[in-house]
């Protein structure tokens, strides 16, 4: 499969006319990253390229003796023989769509995205484009989102029982992204906000940035005769089940995923409580996205990309599947899965 300006090697996207990869699989000499999720930053390459609110989330995950040079959104660079820009993708901190102009041919790479509103990340601007890649990590009908107000009071609500039972409330949510979003959502009004140390970065990343953000504590910094019944504990989902989570003896977990949408992941994850909320765009969400970028030809990548395709294909749209070697959100449960005891992330 190849365009005016993209095509598949085996170390991923490649751009041709520009000498670079855009979220490589493997080490490049360039690498144009979307965003600093595992499954699209890898360790390795000579140099990155990335929009400026997603260097610190480089570093912190791939060292900080990486080569990375950031752009901000909307800016503008010529490499080789062709414009290269960065736009709002709306997935996370940093998240980009990848713009690149060659002979007056567009291409538009989505990386992750999502259209729901979130004040923790800039939100999803569509471009016009004469090819689009996008995602479909939730490209099937049965994932439509609910509104993410309606997620957060149900969140808090649960808070509020659990308190009144005196339970510790646990919520699992992604390190980078869902648990920061997840925590801009949180009442803190009602109690006080715990996290687990792989969360410390990614926060303080966040608030770096001037995302607003409330006041949390370590849980290893909490002394042993702190009364966790009142509080709410920020977790990565790895820790579920291991000897870390059984200092709480009276407690209700809770996963935040998108995933949540199906009842029988609820069941997998055998936890107390799922909440829906993804940060990927739904299917209505991504049809909606392709007919306003209203591309001659969309590449689908990540997720159910057969499905997707063959819908847009009835649709009437030049359609088709672009393998990639991850899958989209459930990757960042093995990114997660670091030191669950030593919190070391």
């Amino acid at each position: 499969m190849t365009s005016r300006s993209l095509e598949m090697r085996p170390a991923g996207l490649f751009c041709p006319p520009g000498d670079f990869y855009i979220d490589p699989w493997r080490p490049v000499h360039r690498a144009v990253i979307t965003h600093a999720h595992s499954d699209h930053a890898r360790w390795g390459s000579n140099q990155y390229l990335s929009v400026d609110s997603s260097v610190r989330l480089l570093t912190d995950r791939l060292g900080r003796d990486i080569a990375v040079t950031g752009l901000k959104y909307g800016e503008s660079i010529q490499i080789g023989s062709v414009r290269l820009s960065f736009h709002p993708a709306g997935h996370i901190l940093g998240s980009s769509q990848i713009r690149i102009e060659n002979a007056g041919h567009v291409s538009l790479i989505t990386g992750d995205y999502k259209r729901d509103y979130d004040p923790t990340c800039s939100s999803f601007e569509p471009l016009p484009a004469h090819c689009l890649v996008t995602e479909s990590t939730f490209g099937l009908p049965v994932f439509r989102w609910s509104d993410p107000k309606q997620t957060a009071e149900e969140i808090n609500s649960w808070w509020i029982h659990n308190q009144s039972a005196g339970v510790t409330s646990i919520l699992y949510g992604y390190a980078l992204g869902k648990s920061q979003r997840i925590l801009n959502m949180l009442d803190s009004n009602i109690g006080p906000i715990f996290i687990h140390g792989a969360l410390q970065k990614p926060i303080d990343a966040y608030r770096e940035a001037g995302v607003q953000l409330p006041k949390t504590k370590l849980i290893s910094q909490a002394t042993k005769d702190v009364d966790f019944s009142h509080a709410m504990v920020l977790a990565v989902p790895s820790v579920h089940g291991t000897s870390w989570i059984n200092r709480f003896r009276n407690r209700s977990t809770a996963m935040v995923s998108g995933w949540m949408q199906i009842r029988g992941n609820r069941r997998r994850r055998s936890t107390d409580r799922g909440f829906v909320l993804s940060d990927h765009a739904d299917w209505d969400a991504l049809i909606k996205t392709v007919q306003e970028v209203a591309p001659e030809e969309v590449w689908v990548t990540h997720g159910f990309a057969d499905v997707f395709s063959r819908h847009l294909r009835d649709l009437g749209w030049n359609a088709s599947p672009l393998k990639t070697e991850f899958l989209g959100e459930s990757t960042e449960d093995q990114e997660t899965a670091t030191n669950p005891a030593g919190e070391s992330l």
